[in-house]
């Protein structure tokens, strides 16, 4: 396996906290996350960058990194020192689905550098296993990777989708029902122990992750939701109410009286759940917008206010 310098990744040096860590993997993430960067190349970079912080930001994991380098996974799993440091393999686990936490990451290119790439089918991108895309030869089978995409509501009330892949060890398509937990965030995996590759001491797990498809009306950052509203000058200078929409569906917002553009309507517990947590809220920018034409009776009155207002905007 080729030694991944995790700290060059990030731009940080080895003596750096897990604030300055942080900050550079937002720094870059934001900058490489292929939401955004469309240039070729970007979502690679992306997944290293989310590869090195998922690491470097456990100071365990960080501990093993720093000894054994690029086999510090087996050195966690085997409690020691891996013999050759020849291999590294991610752990599994029996018993059913399970919400498995791996931070703001995105789809993790150290998992890729292990396993082949599968079939994808119904939306999804299958991941082989094994070095080559072939499964383990001894011991436990290796794990397979599939990315689900969801729509943000989705995400937030859970559901049930229907995975299909191609099985390359015998060609045959596999169907199965994937149980998506309420308040999944985005970059978030599930995994289903023994669904993966099978070996001669059983079966490798499937990690599926969430990746959630862009809202054309609200925003996540966090657990936080962001929307806008718009508002005649009427509507703004005398307050009104409007119907907006929110994850459990439209609600009415009142809107006061002298609201400006930039302004912000905070509903508390109406963003994203979080699960064992404090749900986020709902913020709704307010957008003053002008007509663009006016009619003689509304310039009329238009110049009339500019006469008698004693207002000064600036």
């Amino acid at each position: 396996m080729n030694y991944k310098d995790y700290y060059e990744t990030l731009g940080v040096s080895r003596g750096s906290s897990t604030d300055e860590i942080q900050k550079a993997y937002r720094k870059l993430a934001r900058k490489y996350h292929p939401d955004i960067n469309k240039d070729a190349g970007a979502e690679d970079r992306f997944k290293e960058i989310a590869e090195a912080y998922e690491v470097l930001k456990d100071p365990e994991k960080r501990g093993r990194y720093d000894q054994f380098g690029s086999a510090w996974k087996q050195a966690q799993q085997t409690g020691g020192a891996p013999p050759g440091w020849e291999h590294v393999f991610h752990g599994g686990g029996q018993g059913g689905v399970r919400f498995e936490d791996f931070g703001d990451s995105g789809f993790s290119s150290f998992f890729e550098s292990l396993f082949g790439a599968g079939a994808g089918g119904g939306g999804f991108q299958g991941r082989g296993a094994g070095f080559g895309g072939a499964p383990r030869s001894r011991g436990r089978g290796a794990d397979r990777e599939a990315r689900l995409l969801v729509s943000l509501e989705e995400a937030a009330r859970g559901g049930e989708r229907t995975l299909t892949f191609t099985d390359p060890s015998n060609g045959e398509e596999v169907r199965l029902k994937v149980r998506i937990p309420p308040g999944v965030a985005p970059g978030r995996k599930i995994r289903i122990a023994g669904k993966g590759y099978q070996g001669p001491q059983g079966a490798g797990d499937l990690y599926v992750q969430i990746d959630v498809r862009p809202h054309p009306r609200l925003r996540l950052e966090g657990a936080d939701v962001f929307t806008s509203l718009d508002l005649a000058p009427w509507e703004a200078a005398l307050g009104t109410t409007a119907r907006i929409e929110t994850l459990d569906g439209a609600v009415t917002v009142k809107v006061p009286g002298g609201a400006s553009s930039g302004q912000r309507i905070r509903l508390r517990g109406k963003g994203f759940p979080v699960p064992g947590g404090v749900d986020g809220d709902l913020y709704v920018e307010l957008r003053i917008v002008m007509p663009k034409s006016l009619t003689e009776r509304e310039r009329e009155l238009f110049e009339t206010l500019a006469e008698v207002s004693e207002f000064e905007a600036r």
